[in-house]
Formats: C-alpha cells, structure tokens, sequence
C-alpha cells in the first residue's frame, strides 16, 4: 500500500525541517502488535527518561538512520542493553508513535542536558525552516521501516525446522518415484506421490495450485538435562507443487481379471536446498505470517539449554548460526524474547590448597540469543553476539 505526500504551499508558508521528516504516517502497524507491558515501560520512560548509566560509554550525540540499519542496531548504539527496545522506544515516544516504524533519513538527538538521557528527532535550540515548493511524492513506507533483525538471517528458518510428534511425519503423503527413474531430484524435476489410505493427495479445483514442503528424516531432540525427549526435528530439503491429483482406475490383468490400480499424484520439484530423494515427505506450505520481533526479556525467570546447533555439523555455533533450546511456549518462551548465552565454569583441582579440594569456576556470560520460533516444548534462537562458540548443553538466563 502506497502512501502519498502532498506538500502544498502558497506565498510566505513555511514548515520546519522537523514536520516534513516526520511526514510518514503509521503504515502496517496494526500487524506489529505492542504488548501493554512495552507501552506501560515506554509511558514511563518517555516521562523521566533513562539513567545515563544506560547509555552504552560510546552513544552518539546525534545518529542519521540509514538503509541496512536495524532496530537491534540502533538500539545498542544507544544502549548498553539493546534488547531494552521499549526504553529506547520511551525516549522517542513524542516522536514515534509506533516502535516499528522508524525510516531511514530519520536523525535520531541524544538529549542528557538534565542528567536524564532522552532521544528524540528534535534537536536542541530553535527548530531551522526551511520554505518548499509543491510537490507530491510517492513512496512505498511499508516496505522501508527498518527491522528489528536483518530479515535474511532467519527467513530461512521460518520455514525449517519442523518439530514434529513420533508419528507426524511418518503419516505425511511420500514421495514414490522419479520421472525416468531418477534417484536424486533437483530443482525442475517432475516426481510422483501418495498419501495414505482415506488421505489421498489431492488438488482443490477452488484454491490455487497447492504447494508443499519436502522433509526427511525425524531427529529425536533430547533435553540435555533431563534425558526427555522434546520432538523429532523435520529435516528440510526442498519446495513442490502439485500438478496432478492421485487417483485410481480398473484395468483388466492377462488373465481377463479386473484390478484396480493405484495412479499416484504428480508433483514439480520447484526448490532444494538439497537433492530430494524416493521417500521423502510432503507436508503443505504454511500461509505466511508477518511478524514482528522486538526484543525484550522474559518476565519470569527463565532457565534452558541448547539442544542442538541446527543444519550444522560443526560443534560450536557461531554468531548468526541457529541453535535449538530445551524451553517452548509450555514454559513461556515466545518470539523476541532475549537471553544471555552462558558458558559453564570448567572442574579443575585447587593445587594452591594443600588438601588439593575441587573447585568449579564462575559461569561466564558469553553473548545473547533472541528467541524467533516456538514450539511446546522447543524453541529456535538467533545468536546475536558470542564471545567463543556456543556448544550443546550451554545455559541460558535471563539477561541482567
């Protein structure tokens, strides 16, 4: 949806610098939801402003907001705990109306002249003017507010993994065999499939061509603590449509008895991420969901640990990798939540004591993870910032 900007003037009329940056109206924002807790923070905030000891020791005076940034930038440019989003938000609440809808262009002005930290798109003094001609511009705002993350580091994983029950997979319609017999098939590849029995693969002739996502294999995913498992992880391999509905027909064999036989339905491999195989599974394409991740702790105490570092083979996870966490929405967990990456104090013999006793050092933070999807009992984060590599089993608190 377009939004349109008419700046009309006659004679002598002047408008500030200021008014006609802050032109861009509220677009979209009914998809990005505000809990009440972030606007009751932000109400505050915006009132008393925030502790200088805040302030992350290099925050600008005055900050242009550019193509590329994100919200998670910009807010750890500010402050020394980037995901207090709603603090940040409270200092721009005469400003910004909406924590999402922050463009580039846009000069953020640090204020700390009362011992209270404020930001705001005013900067000290007398406001400049400036005279315009008419004009109309066209711009499209909704797809220019800036991300809380760089939406290329977890698009992909909105879609994979999958966490499924023991049986969830096992009972999706099944890839049974290639055009020309092939046994890897790739991107343009025509395949053949079949649902079970009482759910056959069939198209809608009311919907658009339906679509599917490829999975294989179900790994079990195991609480490191408590041995339980969590779900079995859908491995996902590639995208198809469905071109043709299965169905079945009678035929005479070579003895002149009928039979039936079994057509199965005909799907177009339309992506991979890897070669898809003879058994792989179907499970439909999700409607597409617009979220909004804004980060912020957990209200309750949270403890958990990663499970596993996903679609990697390596041992430690590195910033911007994905790791799964032992916590689901049973326990609270939901997206956009953030949570200090800890790693264990290592066992070592105290040699400066005669009695040789052994010790455990500290745990010492390593980074943060922000929370992106949810399941019951498993969650998939984002590591953010990591000092050394996050491992299997690591902890995960609230951050302080």
């Amino acid at each position: 949806m377009a939004k349109t900007f008419f700046d009309t003037v006659s004679n002598q009329l002047t408008w500030t610098a200021l008014a006609c940056s802050l032109l861009a109206g509220p677009v979209m924002s009914q998809n990005f939801p505000i809990t009440a807790q972030q606007r009751a923070i932000a109400n505050q905030v915006a009132q008393s402003g925030v502790a200088l000891s805040e302030l992350s020791p290099n925050a600008p005076q005055s900050y242009t907001v550019k193509s590329g940034d994100t919200l998670w930038d910009i807010s750890g440019m500010f402050l020394k705990r980037p995901w207090r989003w709603p603090e940040l938000w409270g200092m721009n609440l005469a400003d910004i109306k909406n924590p999402h809808l922050i463009y580039p262009g846009q000069t953020l002005y640090l204020d700390t002249s009362d011992g209270r930290a404020r930001l705001s798109m005013r900067p000290g003094g007398d406001l400049p003017t400036v005279r315009v001609s008419p004009r109309t511009r066209i711009e499209n705002l909704a797809i220019s507010a800036l991300p809380t993350l760089k939406s290329s580091l977890i698009e992909p994983f909105l879609a994979e993994p999958l966490i499924v029950d023991e049986r969830g997979l096992s009972a999706a319609p099944r890839i049974v065999a290639a055009k020309d017999n092939r046994v890897l098939l790739t991107r343009g590849d025509r395949a053949y499939a079949r649902g079970n029995a009482g759910s056959e693969l069939t198209d809608d002739p009311l919907k658009k061509q339906q679509a599917f996502r490829v999975f294989r294999n179900a790994t079990p995913l195991k609480d490191p603590v408590s041995g339980e498992v969590l779900g079995y992880e859908a491995q996902y391999v590639g995208k198809a449509l469905l071109a043709r509905s299965e169905s079945s027909k009678d035929s005479l064999d070579a003895d002149g008895k009928s039979r039936t036989e079994i057509v199965p339905a005909t799907i177009d491999i339309i992506d991979t991420k890897e070669e898809i195989r003879v058994g792989d599974r179907l499970l439909p394409e999700p409607p597409v969901q617009l979220q909004s991740y804004v980060p912020h702790a957990p209200t309750g105490v949270m403890d958990a640990r990663v499970v596993s570092i996903y679609g990697s083979a390596v041992v430690n996870a590195a910033q911007n990798q994905v790791v799964s966490l032992n916590r689901g929405s049973r326990d609270g967990l939901e997206p956009g939540h953030v949570l200090a990456i800890m790693t264990d104090g290592i066992r070592l013999v105290d040699k400066t004591d005669a009695n040789r006793p052994m010790i455990k050092l500290p745990d010492e933070r390593n980074g943060l993870l922000m929370v992106f999807r949810t399941f019951e009992k498993v969650s998939y984060g984002l590591v953010l910032d990591i000092t050394s590599g996050v491992k299997v089993g690591d902890r995960l608190v609230n951050p302080l």
